[in-house]
């Protein structure tokens, strides 16, 4: 969740417009706003609507809403971020830690799942909260991030295997660019760091974050890195992403997309062809579509594998291979992702049927 404490205090404008953290302070999140907005029926928003909004608010970028689709209750940007009844149902499968995150804690923020890589939970904030987030009950750690993030640097500062640190949260970018300095500074005394990698959909819904400060922290960082985006549907790329994206590669930076196949939003072949395409504009590699992660409250976005098989069959036909994305889901437990083949495939080989 974004709290005060997240926020820099930094100028609320420059010469060239408001700043990033004055785009994020008047974010939606009132759900009846964002229909009004949407000129839509404010009393959408009305019970049970609003029972889900607050046991997980709505948070949203004013940027973002200019690109969902007036007048269109079923706009697939609109529907990954408004409160709706559905997340209210108990569902047998669907619970509050799909991936069983807390076994593979080693130090309070740092998850170690797989080898030779760990992930830090840098903070617990976010631009935008999207309904399907599988860390929307994580227990995030109290206190400061500096404090927290001692005792994960001592961690991974004593065990050599980790060669790659992945950023994520919440959304590290919603640190400030001095938080992100000083984290990265710690990681720099740790000589068995090679790679570093940030999981962030901020670029995406909040483009204007990448400013010339972000872009010269991580142009002066010491090891090659990736930064893997999430964008779900090709509306979301519009001219302000892309010139987001160009700065990202202007600084050095490798850039992928990893999508999570939503029902009703990007689950057929049109969306996910028009996704990819929409990402090549940008000079964004699709990376991963990622079967939904069971968490309570998001049952309604689920795509049966079988129907996921069949989509990538059709996308592989349509798409060079550069420009398809490798099906996935994640296993809590596992050593890896667990990648699934496409139905054609599987028409020809019969392998294995994998779950969870």
């Amino acid at each position: 969740m974004i709290t005060a404490s997240t926020l820099t205090r930094q100028p609320d404008s420059s010469p060239d417009g408001p700043s990033w953290q004055w785009e994020l302070a008047q974010a939606v999140s009132d759900p009846r706003e964002l229909l009004r907005l949407l000129d839509l029926d404010p009393q959408l928003a009305l019970r049970p609507h609003a029972a889900a909004a607050a046991a997980f608010r709505l948070r949203v970028p004013r940027g973002f809403v200019r690109r969902m689709r007036r007048g269109d209750a079923r706009d697939p940007l609109l529907l990954q971020v408004l409160p709706g009844a559905a997340e209210l149902l108990e569902l047998p499968g669907f619970d509050s830690d799909p991936l069983n995150e807390r076994a593979a804690m080693r130090a309070p923020g740092l998850l170690h799942k797989y080898h030779g890589r760990a992930l830090l939970i840098t903070t617990g904030a976010c631009a935008v909260h999207c309904r399907y987030c599988f860390r929307r009950e994580f227990p995030y750690p109290s206190g400061g991030e500096h404090g927290r993030w001692q005792a994960a640097l001592a961690a991974i500062a004593s065990d050599p295997s980790i060669e790659e640190i992945i950023l994520s949260g919440g959304d590290p970018l919603s640190l400030s660019d001095a938080r992100l300095s000083q984290l990265t500074e710690a990681l720099r005394a740790i000589p068995h760091i090679r790679r570093l990698r940030l999981h962030t959909r901020t670029p995406i819904v909040l483009p204007e974050r990448i400013d010339a400060g972000f872009v010269s922290w991580l142009a002066a960082l010491p090891w090659p890195t990736a930064i893997v985006l999430h964008a779900n549907h090709a509306n979301e790329i519009d001219d302000a992403v892309r010139a987001a994206a160009r700065r990202l590669r202007a600084a050095g930076a490798t850039l992928l997309n990893q999508s999570v196949l939503l029902a009703g939003i990007n689950d057929s072949l049109q969306a996910l062809e028009a996704l990819s395409q929409a990402l090549w504009s940008a000079q964004v590699l699709p990376y991963y579509l990622h079967l939904l992660d069971r968490i309570r409250g998001a049952a309604h976005f689920e795509v049966r594998e079988e129907r996921a098989r069949v989509l990538m069959g059709q996308l592989s036909a349509r798409l060079p291979g550069y420009l398809v994305p490798r099906l996935a889901r994640e296993c809590a437990g596992a050593s890896a992702k667990t990648l699934l083949t496409s139905a054609a495939w599987d028409t020809l080989h019969s392998p294995p049927q994998v779950g969870c």
